[in-house]
């Protein structure tokens, strides 16, 4: 599970650094995270990989709710960097076992915050294939009512037939229509 884990990572990570690359000088565009333009959820997004990577070294680290300005003038060079430093961290022998649940929400996190950014910049938002169900699986019930809030938005109803893609998104309060 840990190689299944840092694997899931890494393509999602990959297809979101996509995202960031094309998102181009659409920084102001509003995202559908409430009340975040695209250069606040790129700051969030820079944020939440240090926070993971220092968290997995043992390090001191928090996730502000209005993040700090990180991303600069290339925002690419900065996620591509972040990404790699949470690939490597990640990769070292024990960390993945040692830190529980931390990889799988941050690869949720780097598949959920992609998909906003390419909404937001028109880009394509379709997931890659079977990460949509492996986010869903890690993210659906692994957070009480309480922990939800800050965290999601108010799940949206969606039909039984949905997609794994519209389930996740749905169950983290995104519109997927």
């Amino acid at each position: 599970m840990p190689n299944e884990l840092l694997d899931r990572y890494r393509t999602a990570s990959e297809w979101t650094l996509s995202k960031v690359e094309r998102a181009g000088d659409r920084l102001d565009a509003p995202t559908p995270c409430e009340g975040w333009d695209v250069r606040t959820l790129l700051n969030h997004m820079v944020e939440s990989q240090q926070y993971f990577s220092r968290r997995a070294r043992g390090e001191t680290a928090t996730i502000s709710p209005d993040p700090p300005d990180l991303v600069g003038d290339d925002p690419a060079a900065l996620y591509a960097r972040g990404r790699d430093d949470t690939i490597r961290t990640f990769s070292e022998d024990g960390v993945v076992e040692r830190t529980g649940p931390s990889l799988g929400i941050a690869f949720s996190d780097s598949l959920l915050h992609g998909w906003d950014l390419a909404r937001a910049t028109g880009q394509d938002t379709t997931m890659p294939e079977g990460l949509a169900q492996a986010a869903y699986d890690i993210v659906h019930g692994a957070f009480t009512d309480d922990q939800r809030t800050g965290v999601f938005g108010p799940e949206i109803p969606v039909p039984d037939d949905a997609t794994a893609q519209e389930k996740l998104l749905a169950y983290t309060g995104r519109d997927p229509g």
